[in-house]
């Protein structure tokens, strides 16, 4: 089992700060099916035309995204958090191809739900994770091919240290075709009722499952419930 816990420093900032959770076993990672492909592809060619008439930064999820991001203390403008860099992509129709059937969904979910994802290989995080605030030291060498910090910036950690936030996550603990355990992180929105992050957990646990296989668990840590097992 491994703990995950929310650190009181983002908790403070943010009293309604919120992290969904769904640990995945046995699961089968591969190419992604065509259905997918073709699902992702037409939700992404909406979106563009949506985005013709709404801002990527009016979007809801993406607005509140850039609200905590500053209450946290970070340069918003510079730093964007993932499901904002996404929306940004296809604003200029820079679609996003298929790379693998878990990250392919893991984006899907962060465009469909409008907030930061990030899916780990379980196997390569060693210890209990604690989703805290970045400080001056606070980085890693990110999936983006540079080393990225995280000063006052949400970030998950383990016993070796960094390896995840909303901004871009390490090379460290990333999903590959070998993966057969994953943890994946929901940013939630701050807004959301217990009610709406269970009905989101479940419906992205679900699709995930029917495409890899295998079981999932959800779980989310708020102020009042700040660690959980999975």
């Amino acid at each position: 089992m491994t703990k995950i816990i929310i650190d009181s420093a983002l908790t403070n900032l943010v009293p309604t700060f919120k992290i969904g959770i769904i640990h995945y076993t046995k699961i089968t990672v591969g190419e992604s099916p065509q259905m997918i492909k073709g699902r992702t592809r037409l939700y992404q060619e909406n979106l563009y035309l949506e985005l013709q008439e709404q801002p990527v930064t009016e979007r809801p999820g993406i607005k509140e995204w850039r609200t905590i991001w500053k209450v946290l203390g970070g340069d918003q403008n510079r730093y964007r958090h993932s499901a904002e860099s996404l929306m940004r992509r296809i604003v200029k129709q820079n679609y996003l191809t298929p790379f693998h059937s878990a990250v392919d969904l893991n984006n899907f979910f962060s465009l469909q739900y409008e907030i930061p994802i990030g899916i780990y290989d379980a196997n390569l995080v060693e210890g209990d994770i604690t989703i805290a605030l970045g400080y001056e030291e606070t980085g890693y060498e990110g999936l983006n091919g540079r080393y990225n910090k995280l000063k006052n910036i949400a970030y998950s950690k383990d016993a070796k240290g960094a390896f995840g936030s909303p901004f871009v996550d390490s090379k460290r603990t990333a999903v590959t075709e070998e993966t057969t355990d994953a943890i994946q992180l929901f940013y939630l929105r701050p807004s959301f009722s217990e009610e709406e992050s269970i009905a989101l957990l479940n419906a992205a646990g679900k699709m995930f499952s029917q495409i890899h296989g295998g079981d999932y668990r959800i779980a989310f840590i708020t102020k009042d419930h700040s660690q959980v097992e999975v």
